[in-house]
């Protein structure tokens, strides 16, 4: 059973640009964070990037999650192994 959805890039018919409003913004960080963990566009970008750049894009995430999320949220929403 799939756990994993991506299911806002395919009904997204909003303007996708950054700095109009917050609305607008949410949306378009969505819309390019559902586009950019697509499996194709990983197997292609990854190796591209050095072990420094792929220590900080984790680092960056990590962080993010620890401040914003709980650790039951991380669990659940995040990870889904709850």
């Amino acid at each position: 059973m799939k756990k994993d959805t991506h299911n806002f890039i395919h009904e997204y018919k909003g303007l996708g640009a950054f700095g109009m409003d917050r609305e607008t913004d949410e949306e378009t960080l969505m819309f390019y964070l559902q586009k950019f963990s697509e499996d194709g566009f990983m197997k292609a970008f990854l190796p591209r990037l050095s072990d420094g750049d792929l220590e900080e894009i984790y680092l960056f995430i990590n962080d993010q999650l620890k401040k914003h999320i709980s650790e039951d949220e991380y669990h659940g929403l995040f990870l889904k192994d709850k």
